[in-house]
């Protein structure tokens, strides 16, 4: 019988074989997809290959994606059985920074565990929005002219008893000056600082005396003033579960950094711009 007829079945039962024990036991982390030379490379490899790449190459079919990461651990392996002699520093201490960056963002994993369930996250919330926003809103109408005699002017007016819906509609060169000056309602840091300053020292109903900004100059009467409503709870979740997570991140590294012992010794010559002088490391 010719050698052929008898590769065939031999090859047929293997993968019969193999499909078998594929059944028994499902791929892991720890299963080995390739070998270079005998070196391993597992699926946790692949895997951790892939969640690192950039978003757009997440887009990529899935047997795509695979065999190219695949290829490429693969290449990489030969390549770096290929070198001779000792690891440069540049890449040893490099190696150091990244096992030190990735172990560390694993102690902040472990020190967010447990932070923002419903009972802290609804806690933060009560302690944050319990008056309200704590921010104030204004409304307030202005006046927008070029120079400042003219503001002068205007103001004399407005003190002499003009109206200043009326005068900011025949007068203010602003773009709210045909609906009477109006701005509605705007918190801090909406406006731009001269204007926001001029708005924070008003009373409902006073007028101001003439601010210069960027745009001109400005008569600004306030309307109203209110507490900014506290937002509802939905809408910051996510925002109070960072806040929650950060503070736990932060006092984690102020427990663990106030009982190390950390020193920092004065180097003689030590210049912060040696941060920039990579011949120093050598090769």
């Amino acid at each position: 019988m010719p050698k052929h007829l008898t590769f065939l079945p031999a090859l047929a039962l293997s993968a019969v074989i193999s499909s078998t024990a594929m059944a028994d036991s499902a791929p892991d982390a720890d299963t080995v997809v390739a070998s270079v030379n005998g070196e391993e490379i597992t699926l946790g490899h692949v895997i951790m290959a892939g969640a690192t790449l950039p978003e757009q190459y997440q887009q990529v079919p899935a047997d795509v994606l695979y065999n190219a990461i695949l290829d490429q651990l693969i290449q990489q392996t030969a390549l770096v059985q290929s070198r001779e002699g000792d690891v440069p520093a540049v890449v040893e201490i490099s190696l150091d920074n990244e096992r030190r960056s990735l172990l560390a963002a694993d102690a902040i994993e472990t020190a967010m565990d447990g932070i923002g369930s419903e009972a802290d996250i609804r806690a933060a919330y009560d302690a944050k929005y319990s008056e309200g926003d704590g921010e104030v809103e204004f409304n307030a109408s202005h006046i927008l002219v070029e120079t400042k005699e003219q503001a002068d002017a205007i103001k004399a007016e407005l003190d002499e008893g003009a109206d200043f819906a009326e005068t900011a509609k025949a007068r203010s060169t602003g773009p709210s000056g045909p609906n009477g000056g109006e701005l509605g309602w705007f918190s801090d840091g909406q406006m731009v600082p001269e204007f926001q300053e001029a708005v924070s020292t008003l009373e409902a109903g006073q007028v101001s005396d003439p601010v210069q900004t960027q745009f001109g100059w400005h008569v600004i009467i306030l309307n109203d003033k209110r507490d900014k409503e506290a937002p509802e709870l939905e809408a910051v979740t996510e925002e109070l579960l960072a806040e929650l997570r950060q503070n736990a991140i932060e006092d984690r590294i102020e427990e663990l950094t106030s009982k190390a012992k950390i020193e920092r010794p004065v180097v003689e010559g030590l210049k912060p711009e040696m941060i920039k002088d990579l011949g120093l490391i050598g090769n």
